[in-house]
């Protein structure tokens, strides 16, 4: 396992994040400044919901952020991405999937596949050139997904609780019995503290589409620079799932941080200002390259 090397001060980030900037990122967590935070936008698509986004235009290469599963753009993760872009003059592009947040549809009639398509229209419709994509439990299996359909449009990969395959995994994993209880109530009811009602609800045909999306059964098609950060307190998304994901991505550039206080949000200060850092560290990777 390759270890990354972050320079704190090449842009002074050691700055920003004590004078203004991402200051924002003492307690309370996020103060984000109001006045220059992205406005809300809608994305129309023939026949299908509007999706909802927040952009700030400026330098390649752009920084897209996928949440997680139940999600929204507006989580600690995605306000200080678009703070630390805004400050170093890139683009940033985050949005809510269709079902999530302020994007029209209904989360319970969403799939893999319907998440998926949502992440190429941004890729292929409201940003411009390479990205560096940035995903958040499911968002990272996404991620996979859009580098694997669009590699043109994918400059890095940054994985926080990455959750590749998981949903498919955690169900697959159960007693026989179990399943076959699942299967004939017709749905999965998963505990969780991340949900108001305290479980995600999954019907068979969300797992069995689930199922077409899998990418840890064989080599991963990627190339391009890949971080993977994890929590090895994640209670959700075990933390070697980055490691496998790491062992099948066919880029030689793979990285694993692991955080041994880290849960699955990854959303204190100090996780925060990782994936700050690891982002920095790769914009600088890639626009020195010759």
């Amino acid at each position: 396992m390759a270890a990354v090397a972050l320079r704190s001060c090449r842009r002074g980030l050691s700055q920003i994040f004590t004078n203004g900037g991402l200051s924002a990122l003492t307690t309370p967590l996020l103060k984000v400044d109001r006045r220059h935070k992205s406005t809300v936008q809608h994305a129309s698509r023939p026949d299908l919901p509007k999706l909802a986004y927040r952009r700030v235009k400026g330098k390649s290469p752009g920084v897209v952020f996928l949440p997680g599963y139940g999600s929204n753009m507006n989580g600690q993760k995605g306000e200080a991405l678009e703070e630390f872009c805004r400050s170093l003059g890139h683009s940033c592009l985050r949005f809510d999937y269709t079902g999530h947040g302020a994007s029209e549809g209904v989360l319970a009639e969403g799939t893999i596949g319907t998440w998926k398509k949502d992440v190429l229209f941004v890729l292929d419709e409201l940003v411009e050139g390479p990205q560096i994509l940035v995903g958040s439990s499911i968002g990272g299996w996404l991620m996979l997904l859009a580098a694997i359909a669009r590699p043109e449009k994918t400059a890095a990969l940054v994985g926080i609780s990455t959750a590749a395959d998981q949903i498919v995994t955690s169900f697959n994993s159960l007693p026989l019995e179990t399943r076959k209880e699942f299967e004939e109530k017709g749905e999965w009811m998963v505990p969780t503290k991340h949900s108001e009602e305290g479980f995600y609800k999954f019907n068979m045909d969300f797992l069995r589409e689930a199922e077409n999306h899998c990418v840890l059964q064989s080599p991963i098609p990627i190339t391009c620079p890949v971080r993977l950060i994890h929590g090895l307190k994640d209670e959700d998304v075990p933390w070697h799932i980055s490691m496998q994901v790491a062992e099948r991505i066919l880029s030689p550039d793979v990285d694993v941080i692991l955080r041994r206080q880290g849960q699955h949000r990854m959303s204190e200060k100090d996780d925060i200002k990782l994936m700050v850092y690891t982002i920095d560290d790769l914009i600088d990777k890639l626009t020195t390259m010759v």
